[in-house]
Formats: C-alpha cells, sequence, structure tokens
C-alpha cells in the first residue's frame, strides 16, 4: 500500500505551452529561411510571402465571419500565418499575386476550414494549396528563376531546379547530365534555384535545432525521414552511380528539408505517439525516393506527405502507448 498512486484535484502543473506559443516559435525557426530566401531572390521572395500571408489570413478572417458565422481566433494564434509563409515557401519566386491568392483560397478555404478549422483538417493546409496550384497551373508552378536577381520578379529569367536534372538524366532527356548540378556545398547553402523557402538547408536545419531546443517537435519524424532517403538513395547510387546522384545530394536537394523539419511536422496531422512517428517518417522517406527516382515529377516530398495524412488516423489507432498504469501482459 505505500506505492499507491495518489490523485489530486486540479490545478496541476502546467508545461506553459500553448498553441500560440508553439505556433509563434514555428515562426521564429522559420526565419532564417526566408532571410537565406530575400538574399537570394530579392523583391520576389518579399512579394510571394506577403501576398501568401496576407490571403491566407483574410480568408480565414472571411470565412469564419461570414460563411461559419463564429470568432476565428486562428487570426492571432499564428496559425493561419504559418500556413501563408509555408504556402509561400512552397512556390517559385515569380509566380503571379492572382495564382498566390487562388493557392491561398484553397489552402484556408478547402483544407482547413471545410474541415472545421484548426484541429480538425486532415491534410496540411499549405501542402494541399502547393499541389493544387501545381496541378492546376504546372507551367507556372515549374518556371524556376535563377538567384542572384533581386530585383526582377514576373521577367525573372529561368533555369532548371537540381531536381529538374535529375529527373531529365533518369529520363534519359538530351542537354542533361549529373555534371550541372550545383556541389552541395551550394546545394547546403541555397546557391540553386528552387522554391523560395527550400533552397537552403543550413537555414533549415537552424530552425530544426531551435524547435528542437524549444521543444516545439521532436526528432522522430524528421531524423527518420532523413535517414531513410539516405539508406534508399544511397543504394540507388551503388547500384547506379552513373544514373543517380549521391545521398547526399539527394538531402540537401528540392523540398526533402523544408518538408522533413516544417510540414511533416504538422501537430494536427502527424501521429502522436513516438513509435507511429517513426512509422510515418519512415513512409514518407520511401515514398519520396519512389516518387523521384521513378514518378512522374522530379519532387515527391509534398505527394508523400499528403499521403501520410492520409494513413495518421490508421497509424494513430494501430500504434498506442501503453496506458498509464498498465501492466504489461506475462508471455
Amino acid at each position: 500500500m505505500e506505492n499507491k498512486l495518489i490523485v489530486s484535484l486540479s490545478p496541476h502543473v502546467h508545461s506553459g505551452d500553448s498553441v500560440k506559443k508553439n505556433m509563434y516559435g514555428v515562426l521564429i525557426a522559420l526565419l532564417p529561411a526566408f532571410l537565406v530566401s530575400l538574399y537570394f531572390f530579392g523583391l520576389g521572395a518579399l512579394i510571394v510571402t506577403a501576398t501568401s500571408v496576407l490571403a491566407c489570413l483574410f480568408f480565414e478572417w472571411a470565412i469564419g465571419k461570414f460563411i461559419l458565422k463564429r470568432e476565428t481566433t486562428s487570426i492571432t494564434d499564428g496559425s493561419a500565418i504559418i500556413t501563408g509563409v509555408l504556402l509561400a515557401f512552397n512556390l517559385p519566386s515569380n509566380l503571379p499575386i492572382w495564382i498566390i491568392i487562388i493557392g491561398a483560397l484553397f489552402a484556408i478555404g478547402v483544407a482547413k476550414m471545410s474541415f472545421g478549422g484548426l484541429g480538425c483538417n486532415p491534410f496540411n493546409p499549405a501542402l494541399a494549396g502547393r499541389v493544387f496550384l501545381l496541378l492546376s497551373f504546372p507551367v507556372q508552378m515549374t518556371s524556376w528563376p535563377a538567384v542572384g536577381q533581386l530585383t526582377a520578379y514576373t521577367d525573372a529569367v529561368t533555369t532548371a531546379t537540381p531536381l529538374a536534372v535529375m529527373k531529365g538524366v533518369i529520363n534519359g532527356a538530351p542537354g542533361f547530365s549529373l555534371d550541372q548540378l550545383p556541389d552541395a556545398f551550394s546545394l547546403f547553402l541555397g546557391n540553386n534555384p528552387g522554391c523560395i523557402g527550400e533552397v537552403s538547408a543550413l537555414a533549415l536545419l537552424l530552425g530544426f535545432a531551435y524547435m528542437l531546443w524549444k521543444k516545439i517537435i521532436t526528432w522522430h519524424i524528421p531524423v527518420s525521414i532523413l535517414v531513410t532517403v539516405f539508406v534508399f538513395s544511397g543504394i540507388m547510387y551503388l547500384v547506379k552511380p552513373e544514373l543517380y546522384v549521391s545521398p547526399v545530394i539527394q538531402l540537401l536537394s528540392g523540398g526533402l528539408m523544408l518538408g522533413a523539419i516544417f510540414m511533416a511536422t504538422d501537430y494536427v496531422t502527424s501521429p502522436m505517439s513516438h513509435k507511429g512517428m517513426l512509422i510515418y517518417g519512415v513512409c514518407i522517406g520511401l515514398l519520396t525516393v519512389i516518387i523521384r527516382l521513378f514518378g512522374a515529377y522530379p519532387e515527391g516530398m509534398s505527394f508523400a506527405i499528403l499521403i501520410m495524412n492520409a494513413f495518421t488516423p490508421l497509424i494513430n489507432t494501430y500504434v498506442k502507448p501503453k496506458r498509464f498504469g498498465e501492466v504489461a501482459k506475462k508471455k
């Protein structure tokens, strides 16, 4: 009896966490990537990000007030701002404003508010908006400005991304060679074309370190994704090094870092248990490499995350932590 559990009435000790605190913590973690986007893409990055954030805030407020007829607290808790920033980070820096607004409307109105708002959406809103735009406006969404055009916007000179070069080599398209790829150091710093928020692995890893330090996220999902991509792409590289790039280049290219650190770790659309997170991350990593190497699109991160978002309820159902006080059954 001396080991009995004593349960007291509230108030209990509180960790100090809140939705608002964590959301603004994520925004702080995104600052390095935003500053790098301004450095490499200039005016275009600023216009795309500002338009996306303002459009997401407006649609969240308007839908809540005029359609759902309720007070929308997510205007101030940071969730709509994060959706806008992450949507912008998944777009090229020369995308026309009207297309960005359509993407924000789909992300907020369809992928989020139609399911009940924050905490009810089964799919990551920013990724849903990005994939919708990719399917609806494939030409505009795959025209990538070269870095260094700080004052250019819609008239920026475009070029191929590292992933487009890789896909061209895999498909045997003329004019593509693995020698055209930037070196690993350039990819690490961000000196390469792509979506405005995905180009610098260094900036994204700084944000990852900050969120781990503040305990906003855990390591399970990002690390499981990155390790899986490294191992799987490494095997393919060893089999055909003349066709596939090294696993380091795979890790540093495209939206892998952005997706693994900021998109796949979304509280609402990812599993709750650590074991479930590992399963979720491994599956995302496998799907990403499969789509990159064998699919029609050069990038597979967005599709992989959305596919696994659909499996999150199933993972939560069958991968549960042990109940508090439960005694393990003897074999």
